[in-house]
C-alpha cells in the first residue's frame, strides 16, 4: 500500500538501509547512480540469459553468443618475454568438450577467483573452435546455496556493473529488495486512466493485438517492476519496459504542459495581428504567389498573434520551402501593430543574407531595418537600445516607425535592449540552446515567439523537446524549382567528378565544394585550406573562392558577395554554409569525406542547391568502410524528404548526436526510446490531456 500523504515513500530510503549493503557496497552502487531503494528497483538489466537450458561446449558455433556451464580444470597467467603483456587463461570442462577463456590484460585477482575445481558460467562468442576459445567472456561463479533458484533454471537479468560489484551479489540484492518493497511501488496517479489492467504476464506484443489501445495491454507499475527483473517469459521484458517508459513520457508531458499553463496564466499577449496595410503591398511586390502550405501557416500565426496568450510556435519546413517569406509576413504583422521585431540567426552569413533580403522586401514599405552582429552594427546603441522611450507593454503603439532588428548571438549581449519588442523570430532553432531562446525573449515583456528550422525534427523529439510549442509545418515546395539528384561515389572517381563539374561551370552554373576540416588534422579528413590551391589549379580558368569559420567577418562577406555576383564560380567551404545560403545559380554540391557529416547536416548542405530552375546534382564522396556510414549515405541517395531523413538519423545516431550538446532540456530516459516509442509518446499526451 502507498504511504499516507504526509509520510515519505519507503522507496525513498537510502540504499544502505538494505540488508547486506555496507559503506563499500553503497559507494559501488552510487557509481551506478543508485542512491535510493527506488533507484535500485529501476536499475535496468542490459540483457537477459535464459538459464533454463545451457548450451553444451561441443555445440558452440563460431561467432554466436552462448552461455555454457562447467568446472575449471586449468588456470594460469601467460607472460611474454618482451614487454609487460600478460594473458590470463582458464579452461572449462562440461563433460562434452573444453573451452579456453582468455583475458588479454591479466589482473592480480584472477588467480584467486578462477580456482581449479570451481564451477563457472561463461557467456560470450567463440573466437575459434580449434581449440574452442572465448576472449573476455562474462563469467559468474556457480555457488550452491539457498539463493541458487534466483540465478539458475529461469530467465536471469544481467545488470550493468562497476568495478568490484559482482553480478550474482547484485541479482540477489534485487530479489530481496523486490520481496520487501514491491508492495510499496505505488500506482502512478494516472493508473486509473489506463483503459484496463493487463495480467501480470502479457502474452503477445501490443502491435499484434490491434485495435486495442496500447495502454490496455500494459501491466500496472508494481507488476512491471517485477517483470523487468525476473520475467517469466522474454516477452514480459518489453511489456515492462513499455509500461515504465509510458510513466517517463507522462511525467515529462505533465512538466511540459504545466510549464505552458504557468506561462499562459501570468502573460497577456501583445496585440500584433496587424491590419494588412504593409502585408498587401508586400505580397503584391513579392513576385511569386505563396503556396497553400505557406498560406495555411500564416493563418495559424495570425490567430496566435491576435490571441489572448503570447504565441509560442515552431515552424518546420524543409530546405527551400519558403520559411523566410513566412517570417517576413509574420514580422509585418507586428510592425503594422506598432511593435519592434528581433530576428536572430546562428551565423553572420545567414544574418547578412536575411538583412539583404528583408531590406529589399521591406525598405520600400517604409520599414526601418537594423543589423547587430559581432562584426557589423548599423547603429551603435549597446547601452540604450533602439531610440525612443520604453512604453508599458500594452500601451498604444510607438508613433515612430517600428524597427526590424536582425542579428546573431550579439543580440543576446547584456547591454543591448529592444524596447517595445512585440515579436522574436529565431531562425535555425536547432543551432541555439533552449536557454538562449529564453534569453532573447526576456528582452521584452512576453513578446510573441516564432522559432524556425529547416532541419526536420523527428516526431518523437518534436513531442518531447518542443512539446511546449505549437507546431506549424510547411509541407510543400514552391513550384518552378529544379530537381536535385544525389549520388554516392568513392574517392577513385574524383577525376570524373571534376570533369563533370567543369562541364557545368562551362554551361554557366556555379558550385559548392565542401570539406569537413578547416586545416589538416590527425584524423585524415580533408581540409578546405589545403584543397583550395589544389582545386584552383584543377578548375582553372574558373575562379575558386574560399569560405570557413576562421575568416574575419569582412572576408566572409566578401566571399559571399563575389559568389552571389558570379565573380566566383566555385565556393570551397566547410559546413558553415549549411544554413541560409541562397544562390539559385549554384547547381552542383560536392562533399568530400561525406561520412564525417550527420545525415541532417548533409541534407541541409544539399539544400543549398536546387533553389533555381535548373536541375541540380549533389555528389557525396566517401570511402567509408563502416556499414552504418554507408547506410546513412544511401538514405540520402534514395530520398530528399527531410522528415524521412531525420527519422533515419535519429535511429542511426540517437537523439544526443542529432541535437548536439547545446540542446539542453532533453531528459535522460531509463526506459523510453525516442527512436521507437512514438505510439507511447502520443499515448502519454492523450493521458495528460484527460488529466
Amino acid at each position: 500500500m502507498p504511504p499516507p500523504d504526509n509520510q515519505p515513500s519507503p522507496l525513498a530510503a537510502p540504499v544502505n538501509r538494505l540488508w547486506g549493503v555496507g559503506d563499500e557496497r553503497a559507494r559501488q552502487l552510487a557509481r551506478l547512480d543508485i542512491a535510493t531503494v527506488e533507484d535500485l528497483l529501476l536499475h535496468r538489466p542490459r540483457r537477459y540469459e535464459d538459464r533454463r537450458r545451457f548450451l553444451a561446449i561441443r555445440e558452440l558455433q563460431l561467432g554466436e553468443a552462448a552461455t555454457v556451464r562447467g568446472k575449471i580444470i586449468a588456470a594460469g597467467v601467460k607472460r611474454w618475454r618482451q614487454g609487460d603483456r600478460a594473458m590470463f587463461e582458464c579452461v572449462i570442462d562440461d563433460g562434452t568438450a573444453h573451452l579456453h577463456c582468455r583475458w588479454w590484460q591479466a589482473q592480480p585477482w584472477m588467480e584467486e577467483y578462477f580456482l581449479v575445481g570451481r564451477e563457472f558460467l561463461a557467456f560470450g562468442k567463440p573466437e575459434s573452435l580449434r581449440p574452442r576459445t572465448m576472449d573476455h567472456p562474462e563469467t559468474e561463479w556457480v555457488e550452491p546455496g539457498e539463493e541458487s533458484f534466483i540465478h539458475f533454471n529461469r530467465i536471469v537479468p544481467i545488470y550493468p556493473l562497476t568495478e568490484g560489484l559482482p553480478q550474482r551479489w547484485l541479482r540477489g540484492l534485487m530479489w530481496r529488495t523486490l520481496e520487501r518493497y514491491e508492495a510499496a511501488v505505488a500506482p502512478a496517479p494516472w493508473e486509473e486512466l489506463l483503459v484496463e489492467k493487463a495480467p501480470t504476464t502479457a502474452l503477445a506484443k501490443p502491435s499484434t493485438l490491434n485495435p486495442q489501445p496500447l495502454t490496455a495491454l500494459l501491466p500496472i507499475r508494481a507488476n512491471a517492476v517485477h517483470m523487468l527483473h525476473f520475467p517469466e517469459a522474454l516477452t514480459d521484458v518489453e511489456f515492462a519496459r513499455q509500461r515504465l517508459a509510458l510513466d517517463e513520457f507522462i511525467t515529462l508531458q505533465i512538466q511540459i504542459q504545466q510549464r505552458r499553463k504557468n506561462f499562459e496564466s501570468r502573460s497577456q499577449a501583445l496585440p500584433c495581428a496587424g491590419d494588412n496595410r504593409l502585408m498587401k503591398p508586400f505580397l503584391t511586390a513579392l513576385g511569386f504567389k505563396l503556396t497553400v502550405a505557406q498560406t495555411r501557416v500564416l493563418r495559424e500565426i495570425r490567430a496566435d498573434m491576435g490571441g489572448a496568450h503570447p504565441m509560442r510556435r515552431l515552424l518546420q519546413g524543409d530546405v527551400g520551402s519558403g520559411k523566410t517569406a513566412v517570417a517576413a509576413c509574420t514580422a509585418l504583422m507586428a510592425l503594422e501593430s506598432g511593435f519592434n521585431v528581433a530576428l536572430m540567426a546562428p551565423t553572420e552569413i545567414l544574418a547578412e543574407q536575411h538583412f539583404q533580403n528583408f531590406t529589399r522586401w521591406l525598405a520600400p514599405l517604409g520599414v526601418q531595418l537594423e543589423m547587430q552582429t559581432g562584426s557589423r552594427k548599423t547603429v551603435e546603441r549597446r547601452a540604450s537600445g533602439i531610440a525612443g522611450p520604453k512604453p508599458s507593454p500594452l500601451s498604444k503603439p510607438n508613433p515612430q516607425p517600428s524597427t526590424l532588428l536582425i542579428g546573431t548571438h550579439a543580440l543576446l549581449s547584456a547591454g543591448f535592449e529592444v524596447p517595445n519588442l512585440g515579436l522574436v523570430i529565431i531562425d535555425e532553432q536547432h543551432k541555439f540552446g533552449v536557454t538562449q531562446r529564453e534569453q532573447l525573449v526576456r528582452k521584452g515583456r512576453y513578446p510573441h515567439l516564432l522559432v524556425m528550422t529547416a532541419t526536420p525534427i523527428p516526431r518523437t523529439l518534436g513531442l518531447t523537446l518542443y512539446g511546449d510549442l505549437d507546431l506549424s509545418i510547411i509541407d510543400e515546395l514552391p513550384p518552378g524549382r529544379g530537381g536535385v539528384k544525389t549520388f554516392v561515389r568513392t574517392m577513385d572517381t574524383l577525376p570524373k567528378v571534376w570533369e563533370f563539374l567543369r562541364q557545368k561551370l562551362a554551361a554557366g552554373r556555379q558550385a559548392y565544394v565542401v570539406y569537413p576540416r578547416v586545416e589538416d588534422a590527425a584524423d585524415g579528413l580533408k581540409a578546405v585550406t589545403k584543397e583550395f590551391a589544389n582545386l584552383g589549379a584543377k578548375l582553372a580558368p574558373f575562379r575558386v573562392g574560399l569560405l570557413h569559420g576562421r575568416l574575419k567577418g569582412a572576408e566572409k562577406e566578401a566571399a559571399m558577395v563575389d559568389f552571389r555576383a558570379s565573380r566566383v564560380s566555385v565556393l570551397l567551404a566547410t559546413s558553415l554554409i549549411e544554413v541560409g545560403v541562397d544562390v539559385p545559380n549554384a547547381t552542383v554540391m560536392i562533399i568530400e569525406n561525406a561520412e564525417a557529416f550527420g545525415l541532417a547536416q548533409l541534407h541541409q548542405l544539399r539544400g543549398r542547391i536546387g533553389r533555381g530552375a535548373h536541375e541540380s546534382h549533389c555528389i557525396l564522396i566517401s570511402d567509408a568502410k563502416k556499414p552504418d556510414s554507408r547506410e546513412r549515405l544511401r538514405v540520402l541517395e534514395e530520398t530528399t524528404d527531410g522528415f524521412r531523413i531525420a527519422e533515419a538519423d535519429l535511429k542511426l545516431r540517437g537523439p544526443g548526436e542529432l541535437l548536439g550538446q547545446q540542446q539542453s532540456g532533453l531528459p535522460r530516459f531509463r526506459f523510453g526510446d525516442l527512436t521507437e516509442d512514438l505510439a507511447l509518446i502520443r499515448q502519454a499526451r492523450d493521458i495528460v490531456a484527460k488529466m
